[in-house]
């Protein structure tokens, strides 16, 4: 099974772009014919043939015109960023709707209704494989400039967006009546418009380049097919976009009274302050109001598109920047390092603790020479007995005995002498 169906697609690709078997080149109109009908017979099983095809040019402004109401527009993109479309009316909708769900076609079209997504999800592979089919048919053709290279990306169920969406150019459209089913029991109708001066140069193919005419694949090619089929899903994926012009805040009391015709307050510049946000009221732009062939349109501000929107709620950081610091000059600059001790101060017998020559008497208190009056004439040899001062029990007015003071010379006797002293037994 894996080997015919190899085999089928191997020999649909050869022949893709040969002339007809009656010896008429291939056009554009018998190659459009074909993919609507072998694709339906490949994919879904159901036979179409079409009635009749023509070919026009229309402007944007002239190509909703030509749209039947309720119709899907399924949105087609193409080389470099080229748009296009392919509107099913509902009559057509329902075939292919009604195939792929029952199997089978009902005796009568049911009544017709608004597209959802869910129909353009099932349809979309049946577009794309016409789409292709038309790309490998006309490969070696100048066709393939304006007709290769279109996948479907997205759909529409309204018109009206399409003079925005689509740019303003000429496009090539071709209308289809098809007939639907063995017995042409069901008919409808198909348009498929693209700009008129394709972008698809690369996609032509010189007749020869491959084997059976057809231009080998190549792994650089593979790739850029594989990113090209990426970019489409990723880019035909839905986000909803909010444009706010102004938020109002009312107490619950206000907001119960609310009733047709009642005014709100608008700031005189909201209508040049509009802001641009997505999911989770995230700022993606800020805006201003406008309108673009008759209908309402923003204009965004360019130097804050992807800006977020710093949250109200988060405290504001004052930034302080410190003054530069000044160390200043040193108050030990100048001044030479004091001696080192003479030896470690860890043991007791360490040099750092001898006494100074001439402090031998006074514990280490060295250093008071004779101009303080304190030569070794004044008797101080003798401060080591001031011990057992106890038994202060004299008769007052009297000195209690301090027999152990002795050597407390230097009191001359000029300055007033002291009274006897009664040597007692109270030391």
């Amino acid at each position: 099974m894996t080997d015919e169906r190899s085999q089928t697609v191997m020999r649909r690709k050869a022949e893709a772009g040969r002339p007809a078997s009656d010896g008429s080149p291939l056009t554009a109109e018998r190659a459009i014919t074909q993919a609507v009908s072998k694709v339906a017979q490949d994919m879904l099983a159901l036979p179409v043939q079409t009635l009749s095809i023509n070919e026009s040019r229309r402007t944007l402004a002239d190509l909703p015109e030509a749209l039947e109401p309720l119709s899907l527009i399924a949105i087609i993109e193409g080389p470099e960023e080229g748009l296009g479309i392919i509107a099913m009316p509902p009559e057509t909708l329902s075939v292919l709707i009604e195939v792929q769900t029952m199997g089978s076609l009902a005796k009568e079209a049911p009544p017709p209704r608004k597209p959802t997504r869910i129909d353009a999800s099932m349809v979309a592979d049946y577009l794309d494989g016409v789409l292709g089919l038309i790309e490998e048919s006309l490969a070696e053709t100048e066709a393939v400039v304006w007709a290769g290279g279109f996948r479907y990306t997205s759909y529409l169920d309204d018109p009206r967006p399409l003079g925005l969406l689509l740019e303003d150019m000429g496009y090539r459209m071709w209308q289809l009546e098809l007939s639907f089913g063995a017995g042409g029991e069901r008919s409808g109708k198909l348009l498929w418009a693209v700009p008129v001066n394709g972008r698809g140069q690369m996609l032509r193919r010189v007749p020869g380049s491959g084997a059976d005419g057809a231009a080998p694949h190549t792994p650089e090619q593979d790739e850029a097919d594989w990113n090209h089929r990426l970019e489409s899903s990723v880019l035909g994926a839905s986000a909803v976009i909010e444009s706010v012009l102004h938020r109002v805040t009312l107490p619950l009391a206000q907001v119960m009274q609310l009733r047709p015709g009642v005014s709100l307050p608008v700031p005189e510049d909201a209508l040049e302050n509009l802001t641009l946000e997505g999911a989770g009221r995230r700022k993606l732009a800020s805006a201003r109001l406008g309108q673009h062939r008759g209908m309402r349109a923003v204009r965004i501000s360019d130097e804050e598109a992807g800006m977020p929107e710093q949250d109200a709620s988060e405290p504001k950081v004052r930034r302080v920047v410190p003054q530069p610091f000044d160390s200043g000059e040193s108050p030990f600059n100048g001044k030479a390092p004091g001696a080192a001790p003479k030896g470690p101060l860890d043991r007791i017998d360490s040099p750092a603790y001898d006494l100074e020559p001439g402090a031998e008497g006074l514990g280490g208190l060295g250093g008071l020479d004779d101009a303080a009056g304190l030569d070794a004439a004044s008797g101080l040899d003798g401060l080591g007995g001031l011990g057992g001062l106890g038994g202060l029990d004299a008769p007052e007015g009297e000195m209690p005995g301090l027999g152990g003071l002795g050597g407390l010379g230097g009191l001359g006797e000029d300055e007033g002498d002291l009274p006897p002293l009664k040597i007692g037994n109270g030391v």
